[in-house]
């Protein structure tokens, strides 16, 4: 099968679930359809599954909020003390691009 899409998203999106097939028929010994020939899976096997996925992608979006709000406390505190460390009290300061902020 030839990929044709141009979007580069798209195509790192195909590569990542190529790679999670291999992985998954080395691991199970069958590919998905393999599987459901060979009536290793049913239907009810296959909604199970999707529960647990999904379950652990509940686990790790509030793993990754638990991090990003670690990211912005730090990002704050950082800018507290450049802010102190300018001496104005937090009332201006220059950025990157030497423009003032309010």
């Amino acid at each position: 099968m030839q990929i044709k899409t141009k979007d580069k998203i798209v195509q790192n999106v195909l590569r990542k679930m190529d790679q999670r097939s291999l992985i998954g028929q080395k691991k199970y010994g069958a590919t998905m359809m393999q599987e459901i020939k060979g009536q290793k899976k049913d239907l009810n096997r296959f909604i199970v599954d999707v529960q647990e996925e999904l379950m652990d992608a509940i686990l790790y979006l509030e793993s990754a909020r638990y991090c990003l709000q670690d990211e912005i406390e730090e990002a704050m505190l950082n800018r507290i003390n450049v802010i102190g460390q300018n001496g104005n009290d937090g009332l201006h300061y220059i950025d990157v691009n030497d423009e003032e902020v309010l």
